[in-house]
């Protein structure tokens, strides 16, 4: 027998939902971490209710939940930040890039490692951001960019290994095929 077996599939089945998950539950945490610091823990604030509301839909535990809250408080230390990068990708498409992190040197040393990567730079903060309109939590390109299939396929993988990093919420792009 090859070793081969039903169990061992369902293993690997498993482990890929669970990363996928505990993806989804650290920016959830993360985003209520940052609400709960904003309006001192008060759970009725609108920001804080709408964060617990949505990770809620997707089944994050409560003790997850409560746990975000309280480090919001500043009661479990460390303190995280919303961040805001500007970049250029491949074919000139500018790309903004939002996320949470607890250290924003190692942040942005992970972001431009992984720009250069996929001939992109990291830009200076108000180079980027005057293709968009910004819309709530949503960056609107108002600059479209047509892209080859080429420079297409890279902003693509560029895309996806940023939304890789944890500390990566949203990748907007001015870019269309």
């Amino acid at each position: 027998m090859s070793g081969h077996n039903k169990w061992s599939k369902v293993k690997h089945k498993k482990e890929a939902e669970d990363k996928k998950k505990s993806k989804i539950f650290t920016m959830h945490a993360r985003l209520i971490t940052i609400e709960s610091k904003k309006c001192g823990g008060d759970t009725s604030s609108p920001g804080l209710k709408n964060a617990i509301i949505r990770a809620r839909v997707v089944n994050m535990p409560s003790g997850n939940i409560d746990r975000a809250v309280t480090r919001g408080t500043g009661a479990e230390g460390g303190t995280l930040e919303e961040v805001v990068y500007e970049a250029y990708g491949p074919g000139g498409t500018a790309i903004i890039i939002t996320g949470i992190t607890d250290s924003k040197n190692r942040t942005l040393s992970e972001i431009k490692r992984i720009c250069a990567d996929a001939r992109g730079n990291v830009a200076t903060p108000g180079s980027a951001l005057w293709a968009f309109k910004k819309d709530g939590d949503e960056f609107l390109p108002e600059n479209i960019v047509r892209l080859s299939e080429e420079d297409t396929t890279a902003l693509r993988t560029l895309v996806e290994n940023l939304l890789d990093n944890d500390d990566v919420r949203a990748v907007f792009t001015n870019a269309t095929p």
